[in-house]
C-alpha cells in the first residue's frame, strides 16, 4: 500500500509540472503577438521573429545536459533554417531556475559563448511553453509561412550519439516546407530535460 501511495504522489508531482497536450500538426501558432525579452534587450514576438518561409521555435536552456551535449547540432540546424529563409527563436522557459544558471544574465553570457545568430528570449512564467504544451529541452516546433505547425519533436533520431544519426528530422522538414511539400515525418519524440516550471 505504501508503495502505491508513493507512486501516486510521484504521478501527482509529475502532473503538476506537465502542461496539457502539445499543439497538433496543422494548429496555428498560439501567442504569436506576445512580446518576450530577447538577450539583445529588444522585445520580440514570434510573429516578428518569423521569416519568409516560416519559423523554428526551439525550447532550450543553458543547463540541460542534453542541450549542452548537442549544442553543435542546435547551432547547425538553426544556421540551416536561417539559410532557408526561416525565422529562428530559442526560448528559455526554465522559470524555476531564474535565480540560478538560467537567469537572464546567464542567458546573455551563454548566447555570446555559443555565438548564436538568432533570437534567444526569456519565456516569462512559461507563457509560450504552456501555450505550446512544451515540456522538454530541447523541443522543436516548426511552422510554415502560414504559421501552421508542420513538425514537432527532436532535431534528429539519436539525441545520445551524433555519429549514429540516420535521419535529420528537422532538416528534412525544413526542406519539405521550403519546397512546398507535405512534411513526411511530422512528429518525433523529444529527448531531454523537463522544462523547470515553478511549482
Amino acid at each position: 500500500m505504501k508503495k502505491i501511495v508513493i507512486v501516486f504522489l510521484a504521478l501527482l508531482t509529475l502532473a503538476a509540472f506537465t502542461i496539457g497536450d502539445p499543439l497538433k500538426i496543422g494548429d496555428v501558432m498560439p501567442s504569436s503577438n506576445s512580446k518576450m525579452q530577447d538577450v539583445s534587450g529588444k522585445k520580440i514576438s514570434l510573429k516578428e521573429a518569423s521569416g519568409q518561409n516560416g519559423l523554428l521555435v526551439m525550447f532550450s536552456c543553458n543547463t540541460c545536459p542534453f542541450v549542452v551535449k548537442n549544442q553543435q547540432r542546435t547551432i547547425a540546424i538553426c544556421d540551416y533554417a536561417k539559410k532557408m529563409n526561416m525565422g529562428v527563436i530559442i526560448l528559455n522557459s526554465n522559470e524555476a531556475k531564474r535565480g540560478d544558471d538560467d537567469s537572464f544574465d546567464a542567458m546573455k553570457k551563454y548566447y555570446a559563448e555559443q555565438k548564436y545568430n538568432w533570437y534567444y528570449a526569456l519565456d516569462k512564467e512559461n507563457a509560450i511553453a504552456d501555450a505550446f504544451g512544451a515540456n522538454r529541452t530541447p523541443e522543436c516546433f516548426l511552422f510554415d509561412k502560414d504559421a501552421k505547425l508542420v513538425y514537432h519533436g527532436a532535431i534528429d533520431d539519436n539525441a545520445n550519439d551524433a555519429d549514429a544519426v540516420t535521419r535529420n528530422h528537422l532538416k528534412e522538414a525544413i526542406n519539405e516546407v521550403v519546397d512546398s511539400k507535405e512534411v513526411t515525418i511530422k512528429q518525433s519524440r523529444s529527448v531531454g530535460c523537463t522544462i523547470k516550471r515553478k511549482s
